[in-house]
């Protein structure tokens, strides 16, 4: 049976007595901006030096639009229905032409709703959690705006035009590209956006091409120099370990295809033979997935989710496995301290995230303790995917655009983010009275639904606690 990525099924968890080592606790734990108007003016913020006050009203205003946005949405949709239910009935009363029949439609209809309502409050808390294997990109991948390529809106194209004036000169101004980035990137210019954006590429058009014929002929030397040797003694245990972890990753229709397992366990194998210090990390193999799906949807017009890759050029699948590669290499190069021996980028982090918490929502922080919930029973693996088994894919890939416009995005941001994001359901955690309710809820939190309104939430409360505490680092210290 599949369960949902990146989560253990929800088997009663343990109380942990005493845990003396981490890795005593590891082996014993389980493996934003809407397009709205609000984000240019928080972004220009963003460059000038304003006091706090003026930052964190300016980022609440942003909320609390989005947030009366949703309810607008809400209400347009319930709206919708109830005329959907009234021209139904009176299609079927003048079909018929008996009223009775009105009144067993209604009443069918009522037994219906109150029936599924009682199958539902039947069922047991961790089973109304999300459990799928397959979140994110298969099942959202619809309202997903870097594969579907629907009509834009008129501020859409606006911004699409904006990128494209801004990546047809001579030379790239990477600091415009990161404030227009920050909001979200159109899918059309995503690609070469997260390439200059990771710095794989120059900001100088001229010197592009052959960066990239370089930076790809020098990948597949690597993989002829290194890849026979994944069978030796000294190298079995790393590409067993890939071999394992690439079957897990989301998206399914991703998984099943045997040249991306192939394309994976390459790029992986490569990876931990050039970066001993840490060698393959569980974990990693999550951090290839969104720029292979990015770099994939730049030779394609339809939806990964039905696309066999295989079917691209030869020529095209090495490019993407090259500049997906490279772009990943970037990534860990700024947090590779997360998996290192012990991994201790994850533990400061954690402990930070602890701290963090208890300044800005001492109640949440409490009942936690209260139930002896540990945070490295939950976020480490927010630390260790960056969020990616937590949120569909395409949220990740919004998120991405952020973390990659913001200076160490993926270290220092992702704190603020993961704080906003644990801050997020405090009415349900403390709804909670029992430990393990409360881990099972934290390691299935019910995000399958989310597209870039709620990352947009998310991102605008991380920027607020951002400016608030970045810079004031005793704030979160009791």
């Amino acid at each position: 049976s599949l369960i949902k990525p990146g989560s253990k099924p929800p088997t009663t968890p343990v109380k942990l007595k005493k845990v003396s080592t981490f890795q005593e606790f590891e082996s014993n734990t389980s493996d934003a901006w809407d397009l709205g108007d609000d984000d240019d003016e928080l972004l220009a913020i963003a460059a000038e030096n304003l006091n706090t006050e003026v930052v964190m009203e300016t980022a609440h205003k942003v909320i609390q639009n989005h947030s009366k946005l949703q309810e607008q949405h809400k209400f347009q949709e319930e709206h919708l229905q109830e005329e959907k239910q009234v021209e139904s009935a009176e299609l079927t009363s003048i079909a018929c032409g008996d009223n009775r029949l009105v009144k067993s439609v209604s009443e069918g209809h009522t037994s219906s709703s109150s029936d599924n309502a009682s199958e539902n409050s039947s069922m047991p808390r961790s089973q109304s959690l999300p459990q799928t294997s397959t979140p994110p990109l298969v099942s959202g991948m619809a309202d997903y705006n870097t594969s579907v390529t629907p009509a834009l809106t008129e501020r859409e194209a606006s911004r699409l035009d904006k990128f494209k004036q801004l990546l047809a000169g001579p030379n790239t101004d990477l600091e415009e590209l990161r404030k227009l980035s920050w909001s979200g990137i159109p899918k059309q210019v995503r690609p070469i956006a997260w390439k200059l954006l990771s710095g794989y590429l120059p900001a100088n058009v001229d010197r592009r091409e052959s960066t990239l014929k370089r930076k790809r002929k020098e990948y597949f030397a690597f993989v002829e120099q290194y890849y026979d040797s994944r069978n030796d003694e000294n190298h079995q245990d790393t590409y067993r370990q890939i071999h394992i972890d690439i079957p897990r990753m989301s998206p399914e229709v991703l998984r099943l295809q045997p040249k991306v397992t192939e394309i994976f366990e390459r790029i992986l194998f490569i990876w931990a033979i050039r970066h001993p210090a840490s060698g393959y990390v569980q974990g990693i193999n999550d951090l290839v997935t969104p720029f292979f799906v990015v770099f994939v949807c730049e030779y394609i017009e339809e939806e990964v989710e039905n696309f066999d890759v295989s079917s691209l050029p030869e020529e095209v699948l090495q490019n993407i496995e090259a500049d997906s590669y490279w772009c990943m290499s970037k990534l860990l190069d700024g947090i590779q301290d997360n998996y290192t021996f012990a991994q201790p980028g994850i533990q400061k982090k954690v402990k930070m995230l602890e701290e963090l918490v208890s300044r800005i929502d001492e109640q949440v922080h409490r009942h936690l303790d209260q139930h002896e919930v540990k945070y490295l029973q939950f976020a480490f693996r927010w630390m260790n995917n960056l969020l990616m088994r937590e949120v569909p894919l395409h949220c990740t890939i919004r998120l991405w655009d952020t973390y990659q416009s913001e200076p160490e995005g993926f270290s220092h941001f992702h704190l603020y983010v993961c704080a906003a994001f644990l801050v997020r359901w405090r009415k349900e955690i403390l709804e909670e009275k029992d430990f393990q309710e409360l881990l099972i809820f934290l390691q299935n939190l019910p995000t399958v639904h989310w597209g870039n309104e709620e990352i947009s939430v998310l991102l605008a409360e991380a920027y607020r606690l951002k400016f608030a505490f970045a810079d004031a680092p005793n704030h979160y210290k009791k």
